[in-house]
């Protein structure tokens, strides 16, 4: 049997229709910038969010930036995030000349420790970035609370986590700010790089409007320094056809992630761990295996794909080694990094391939 790490042909043979036709009239009108289908979605995105604002971006990279450059922050100053994640989040941060600063990872959760981030606050911190891995969460009302009592912003990273809840309220509407990532391989993926960016202050939503569009607060008349971030309307017509059918697919992610976690129950892995106040998209089903790569070599014998998310903790990668860090400083990200890996996770995943993917990887 074939098994894809991800099925997106499937996903567009069954919306085909709807989404060549709206492609269709993206070509036909040639408003290829902006336009009716960007009003269109950012008003879909921001009802379904549940906030005042929804900005379409070209990725989430651009996101984070605009929204550091939102924030004003910029050199000398300071932002906290997590060293396992995406490259993104401490990209941007560094990209502006500001410092990252990290904090270790929950056990379970594999988000950034909420209970250690107090710790790191200097007079030089500003924000706060939480990257809500792997489908869920990071414990937001802990980190909102930390950020309210010294006066800093958060920005949620929810670039694999769009579509989840965090005590019944929607991820990217639960911080001063939230970005996430419509990559193809996400739960709500574009046919490209896009990305959005979420908030209910009416003085930043403006700001990251102008910044995503050179600085530009007229024709050829700049307010800020900026950038070119802005979403094409092609991106936006398929995310539209997407965004209707996004509920029934994150519930469909749930019950597939679900039943991972029952068929795996027994095996020698650490399956998700889901808090009680939270639902997960499932972006990716992880697992945790003391010997890995006999682990990948078992299932790529059965012509099982596997991926991992992330090989190498960010605090040790080549670009950020000027920050000092060195092994042993985030014990449970780099223990961690060493473990996981990725099943396939799609909402057309079948049960006899989901059994067969279980049976295979419990097989000694």
């Amino acid at each position: 049997m074939k098994i894809d790490f991800i099925d997106l042909q499937t996903q567009y043979l069954k919306y085909k229709e709807e989404i060549d036709s709206e492609i269709s009239e993206v070509l036909n009108t040639a408003q290829f910038i902006g336009g009716e289908k960007l009003d269109e979605l950012e008003k879909n995105l921001a009802s379904f969010v549940g906030v005042r604002h929804a900005i379409g971006c070209g990725s989430v990279t651009d996101a984070l930036l605009a929204s550091l450059m939102a924030l004003n922050i910029g050199y000398g100053d300071e932002v906290i995030t997590t060293p396992f994640a995406f490259i993104s989040s401490t990209e941007a941060i560094a990209f502006l000349g500001a410092k990252p600063i990290f904090v270790d990872i929950d056990k379970d959760s594999y988000n950034i420790d909420a209970t250690k981030i107090e710790a790191v606050i200097s007079e030089r911190t500003k924000a706060i970035i939480p990257v809500s891995l792997f489908g869920q969460c990071a414990d937001m009302d802990a980190i909102n609370e930390i950020a309210k009592k010294h006066n800093i912003a958060v920005i949620e990273d929810a670039s694999q986590s769009f579509g989840a809840t965090y005590n019944d309220k929607k991820s990217c509407g639960i911080s001063t700010i939230g970005c996430t990532s419509f990559f193809p391989a996400n739960p709500l993926g574009a046919y490209g790089d896009g990305g959005a960016i979420f908030t209910d202050d009416d003085d930043i939503a403006t700001k990251i409007r102008i910044v995503l569009n050179h600085g530009q607060n007229d024709k050829y008349r700049y307010k800020y320094i900026g950038i070119n971030g802005r979403l094409d309307a092609l991106q936006a017509a398929v995310l539209n056809v997407k965004l209707k059918h996004f509920t029934d697919e994150v519930n469909l992610r749930d019950d597939i992630g679900s039943r991972y976690s029952d068929l795996l129950e027994d095996a020698e892995v650490i399956i998700p761990k889901i808090a009680q106040n939270c639902t997960s998209v499932y972006t990716h089903y992880s697992i945790r295996v003391k010997d890995r790569d006999a682990m990948v070599e078992k299932l790529k014998s059965k012509e099982i794909p596997t991926k991992i998310f992330y090989p190498l903790p960010i605090h040790l990668q080549e670009a950020f080694l000027y920050l000092g860090h060195k092994e042993g400083d985030f014990p449970i990200s780099e223990e961690v990094s060493t473990q996981i890996i990725s099943l396939p996770m799609c909402p057309y995943l079948t049960e006899p391939n989901q059994d067969f993917i279980a049976d295979a990887i419990k097989d000694n």
